[in-house]
């Protein structure tokens, strides 16, 4: 099968060093197989966005040369997919509604099923969750974090549309991989654990289809520890140094570069990348801080 990629960010703010580390690895992964690299906005919580962020998200990525194939996805505009995949988890009883509230389910680290065989309190607004099979074993060859063996019994019944009638994460990405081919997934490592579930879900959705290969890349910083994003206030990146963040994010995958790259526009360093791109080099946990990426990140 051809080769089938994707970057699927979340229009919470800006595009910043994280973010971008996650693009570029995914984009040249695929392109260095020949492959498509598809790019779909994960826009389904209206109170998690900020105004603009889609269009800007787009204009970093063609403004530092990742373009992408095929026509752009938004996950606000295919509810009515959603709805027809939670139909089908219905009819196969593999959905149930949840009444329960956080507050209820304080001091569990999985859902305890309480509402696996009838809502305790139907007259409550109702979510919907993905009952998984507690027998099942999740096993897959993580491309850079090794060998992954997880028991769906330790990851619990997920929500799959929640109580407000947002669809959740988990049933959107899952659906949305599938019905794009996606064959390939590069994403950060903070995403590991939803895998099982999505391998679930793929499974109970179209069990005819090819597992997804995936790769999960270590994630950027910041100096107390957590994980670059807009809730954190990870910096907008300024793309008017698109070479010199490409180059630097390079080297943020420990892959092989040549300085002389500093000096080419950013279609022409992908292209060398891209000829000199190995997963197999990039390391599990991030080697370089996000100091050291600071002269590319806007002050604005």
């Amino acid at each position: 099968m051809q080769y089938v990629g994707r970057f699927a960010p979340t229009p919470s703010g800006s595009l910043h060093l994280g973010s971008l580390v996650t693009a570029l690895a995914s984009w040249l992964d695929a392109r260095s197989q020949q492959g498509k690299w598809l790019l779909r906005i994960e826009d389904l919580d209206p109170p998690r966005e900020e105004p603009g962020a889609a269009d800007q998200i787009l204009y970093s990525l063609e403004q530092l040369g990742l373009f992408w194939d095929g026509p752009l996805v938004y996950q606000s505009q295919r509810s009515a997919a959603y709805q027809q995949a939670l139909q089908l988890l219905q009819d196969k009883q593999l959905a149930y509604p949840c009444s329960c509230t956080r507050k209820e389910l304080a001091g569990f680290s999985i859902y305890p099923g309480f509402c696996r065989q009838g809502p305790r309190y139907p007259n409550r607004p109702l979510a919907w969750r993905f009952a998984v099979d507690n027998n099942l074993k999740a096993r897959w060859q993580d491309a850079i974090q090794g060998p992954q063996y997880w028991s769906l019994a330790d990851a619990g019944d997920v929500v799959i549309r929640r109580k407000d009638q947002l669809w959740a994460y988990q049933l959107a990405v899952t659906l949305d991989d599938l019905e794009q081919g996606i064959t390939h997934i590069v994403r950060g490592i903070d995403l590991l654990d939803s895998t099982p579930w999505q391998i679930n879900l793929a499974q109970a959705l179209q069990p005819e289809a090819p597992a997804f290969q995936y790769a999960h890349l270590p994630v950027i910083v910041n100096k107390q520890g957590q994980k670059l994003s807009k809730q954190n206030l990870a910096p907008a990146l300024d793309t008017t140094q698109a070479t010199q963040l490409l180059y630097r994010s390079l080297l943020v995958l420990q892959q092989r570069v040549d300085p002389a790259w500093l000096q080419e526009k950013p279609a022409t360093l992908l292209e060398e990348a891209a000829k000199n791109w190995q997963l197999e080099r990039v390391p599990k946990v991030t080697q370089l801080p996000e100091e050291s990426l600071k002269t590319c990140i806007s002050t604005d």
